[in-house]
């Protein structure tokens, strides 16, 4: 049951960010005066599909003298500790409070979202 709580969690707030890009990408567009993302589907609504497609199938680029697992593993560090700050937020009705329940949400929130730095430093 956690699983299914925790993909309804993370998927409107995946699907949110990459739709506000859209939007960001449209006023960046109107405010340069030029023609912005309207290329794929009605209105763009379908460019984050394919900017996560292109993202997929591009070829992978290692530096030449770099730690290929920590290089591939950084994102993923990034992302997992990005959205783990999530855990403590209320989801209502399904458990009455967070996924994970601790007496000092806020913290272990700001804490978690504080190791995502090192994801970035390991890619460097």
């Amino acid at each position: 049951m956690w699983l299914v709580v925790a993909v309804a969690l993370v998927l409107p707030l995946l699907l949110g960010v990459a739709f506000l890009t859209v939007l960001e990408r449209k006023v960046i567009g109107a405010i340069q005066r030029r023609v912005s993302v309207n290329v794929v589907g009605p209105l763009g609504l379908l460019q984050p599909f394919a900017d996560a497609l292109k993202l997929l199938t591009k070829e992978s680029v290692y530096p030449a003298h770099s730690n290929k697992a920590l290089f591939l593993l950084s994102p993923v560090l990034v992302l997992f500790f990005s959205l783990a700050g999530w855990l403590v937020v209320p989801v209502g009705a399904w458990f009455g409070t967070g996924l994970l329940d601790v007496k000092l949400g806020a913290a272990l929130s700001l804490a978690l979202s504080s190791l995502a730095v090192y994801g970035v430093l390991l890619a460097g």
